[in-house]
């Protein structure tokens, strides 16, 4: 079974591209060390103050992968300071 997490990101005190990379790098490998996922930024690469990134987990068990991605995107709604969640979606296949 697949799981999907996909979050739509706001950073509001990004005035460029760098910056916006600067701030999405250290999310995407925390994310990445704390929950075992695979993780890439899918959408609005061209955007300062708005991401859209994608963490894909494989298991066996279904159950785990949506406590699992739901638990990611809880930690990324209250731990991370630079920016806010617009919106989480998770999808198993």
């Amino acid at each position: 079974m697949l799981g999907l997490l996909t979050l739509h990101l706001h950073l509001p005190g990004c005035a460029s591209l760098k910056e916006k990379r600067g701030q999405l790098k250290p999310l995407i490998h925390r994310l990445h060390r704390q929950f075992n996922v695979s993780i890439a930024e899918m959408d609005l690469q061209d955007k300062w103050q708005e991401a859209v990134i994608a963490c894909a987990m494989v298991n066996s068990d279904a159950a785990h992968i949506q406590r699992s991605l739901q638990a990611m995107a809880r930690w990324v709604e209250s731990n991370w300071p630079d920016g806010a969640v617009l919106e989480d979606k998770i999808e198993l296949i």
